[in-house]
Parts: C-alpha cells; structure tokens; sequence
C-alpha cells in the first residue's frame, strides 16, 4: 500500500524539531522528503548530546526519518539555482529562519511563486511575520515561560517548571503540517499555493485550550494544581500502599462508582454528587479518598479501577512506557535499517489508517548523504558536482 500522500514532493529547509518533525510526519504518510542542510555543521540536533549512536546524535534521529539528506550553500548562487530546481518540481517548503531571511537570500515566497505557482510555503517561527516580537529569535523553553504555560506547571508553591518535552516545538510541527495539508486542498481546488504563517507562541497559546478559556470567561488567572485539575476532581495522583498511581475521574457517574468501590459512606453525600460541587469541596474529598486509596496496592486498585470502568493508571517511567505490552501491539517502536547503527529503534509513528499504509521507508539520512544522487536526478553531471564540492556549494 502507497502512504496517503504518495506523490508529494517536499523541500525541507528546516532543523532543530518544529520543522523537521512537521516534514517527517509527511514523510511517514509518502510524501518525498528533502532535507537540505548547512555545508558545515548541518541540522544544529546533529550535535545536541549525548547520547549519540555511532555518531548520530538520538535527537537529530528522532525527528528526521524518511528524509533524503543534501548539504547546499544557500548564500552562492549556485546554491540559489539548484533550490530553485527543487522548488521547481516541489508542492511544499518548509523553512524556520528567521522572518525574512529568505527573502534578504534573495528567494522569499514571492521569488518562489515565479518558479511554482502552486508552491506552498510553510514558514514557521517563534512570533510569527508581524507582531512587535516578531523580529526575535524562538525556542521552545522561552515559549513555554511566555506562553503562560510554565505559570500552570508545577506545585502551587514551588517555582513555575517547563514541560519535560519540547511540547511548544512539538506542536507548531504538528500545526504546521495541518496547514501544509489545509494549503494542499486549497490548492487542489483552486491551483494556487500560499504561504503558511506558523509561530511557536501562536501554536503554544492555542494548546492552552480550557485553561485559556477558563481565564477568557472567568478574568481569574489560573494558578499552578501540581498534579490536580482546574476543571474535574478527582483527577489527580493518589498514594496506595507501595506507591503513586493516577486516578482520572471523568464524570458523575464515574464518580458515583469510585465512591460505591472506597465503601465509605460519606463519598455518597450529595454534596458530592456533581463535579461542580465536588470542586467546591475538592480538598476535603481528596482527604477523604486519599485516605480509602492507603489501604490497598496499586495492583490491587488497578484490577478494580479497571473492572468498574474507572480510568487509572500507574506512572512509567520512559522505559516502561516504551516496553509496555500497549506499545509493542500498537508497532509504536520501530526497528530501522540504518548505514552506520546495527540496531536502531525509533518511536513508531502514532496514524493508523485503514486503507493507506504508513511506513519507514528511509533512515534518518547522514550529512549530506544524497547530494550527489538528487543533483544527478536534477541534471547535473558528476563533473559538476564535483566542482560544487570543491568550491564548498554542497
């Protein structure tokens, strides 16, 4: 089976992870990728550890499969023609530099509009193109504190702590590749490609979602929980007897079964029939049922979490998360062929389609390791390339 979008064609001009993660994602679904990385050093990821397999580094592995890799000095203009080709025969660019450093190249949207009319450009940065932040630079740390996000994640009187992922870079990539396919079905029906105008602090502001809208309805600005809800209780970490464990209650009639399960009464009073009051009770209830969940194990709450239809669950580590039984029936790692590691596992791609397949088609490619096969298939001879090589163009 062919991925779903077999026959696109995308130059990827972007490193670090919103961008590369964007394109992969394109990649696991068919499109063709080409990277094109600095003649010198590369995608900056490529140094970012330890750990590094082989020489790779596992960030710059996590981010860049089915890609093929070509080096290309953007400020010759040997180096300008041959993007030139590529965006020729391309349906989409992806690049995060800096706002307008691609046009100061000297081939900004409008220069690629001359070669493509359909031509897609998915831009992406930490502000956006306008804006009075608009000039400066992005990383998904100072996002996260700008964002409003750090102000919600921690203990209430601890310090403001970042998430343990790079989740505002992760999500302008994931929003970046919903507007390349908005801008595809705009194309297909109207033949015009568009430019793409995608920001770390717009994509992190809109993941705040209830939070932000809490704020928005409310004017209360919302406060660090730690691990408790702003909107449900008991959604929170509870202590059993050998450890911690997660109890998320949905609803009332989620609620309703907990309470029967503790076999305390007064979990049953109407005061905490609704969520709306069991919020305003919220500390008194957790006591309460923080108390009941002592007397047990994790293992023995889980089988009866489960059974009565309750969601729960232990708190992995990565290892165990990775290792689990879910994972592995969900193909969720993967082992990759790859030129220099014997074993290299990745994490599987999370879209399961019923009709179409997705697939790992390619490793994470070296530095520059298809320069040489993309410019044949553009045209030019291995004399050529070889003078490119040796006025440091590739």
């Amino acid at each position: 089976m062919l991925g779903p979008l077999h026959g696109m064609k995308v130059i990827d001009l972007s490193r670090v992870l919103a961008g590369p993660y964007c394109t992969m994602i394109l990649g696991d679904m068919g499109a063709e990728v080409i990277k094109i990385e600095s003649i010198d050093t590369g995608d900056e990821t490529r140094g970012w550890g330890p750990p590094f397999v082989e020489g790779e580094s596992a960030y710059y592995l996590c981010a860049n499969r089915n890609k093929q890799g070509i080096t290309l000095n953007l400020k010759s203009e040997k180096g300008i023609e041959i993007l030139q080709k590529l965006v020729l025969e391309a349906d989409v660019v992806v690049q995060n530099f800096k706002p307008g450093t691609l046009k100061r190249l000297g081939f900004g949207y409008e220069e690629m509009k001359k070669c493509n009319k359909g031509i897609i450009l998915a831009s992406i940065s930490g502000f956006g193109s306008n804006g009075p932040y608009s000039h400066l630079p992005g990383y998904d740390y100072m996002i996260q504190a700008i964002s409003g996000l750090m102000s919600i994640t921690g203990d209430k009187d601890a310090e403001p702590v970042k998430v343990g992922v790079a989740i505002a870079d992760v999500l302008t990539g994931l929003y970046t590749c919903i507007g390349v396919l908005g801008a595809i079905q705009h194309r297909n029906m109207t033949g015009e490609g568009q430019e793409v105008d995608i920001s770390l602090f717009d994509s992190q502001l809109a993941a705040m979602v209830n939070v932000a809208s809490n704020y928005l309805c409310s004017g209360q600005i919302p406060e660090r929980l730690g691990n408790a809800h702003p909107n449900i209780v008991p959604y929170q970490v509870f202590t059993a007897s050998d450890g911690d464990f997660v109890i998320a209650v949905g609803n009332d009639r989620q609620y309703r079964k907990l309470a029967i399960l503790l076999e305390d009464p007064s979990l049953l009073s109407k005061v905490y029939e609704t969520n709306s009051s069991r919020l305003q009770y919220k500390d008194e209830l957790v006591a309460l049922i923080a108390k009941r969940i002592k007397t047990k194990s994790r293992a023995e709450w889980k089988q009866m979490l489960d059974v009565a239809g309750i969601p729960n669950g232990p708190i992995h580590n990565v290892k165990e998360a990775l290792e689990s039984k879910q994972a592995s029936s969900r193909d969720m790692v993967v082992d990759v062929k790859h030129p220099k590691i014997p074993d290299l596992k990745l994490v599987g791609s999370p879209l399961k389609f019923s009709k179409t397949e997705v697939k790992i088609n390619r490793h994470p490619p070296l530095l520059g390791e298809h320069t040489e096969e993309v410019l044949i298939k553009l045209g030019y001879a291995k004399s050529e390339i070889q003078a490119m090589k040796q006025n440091q163009i590739i």
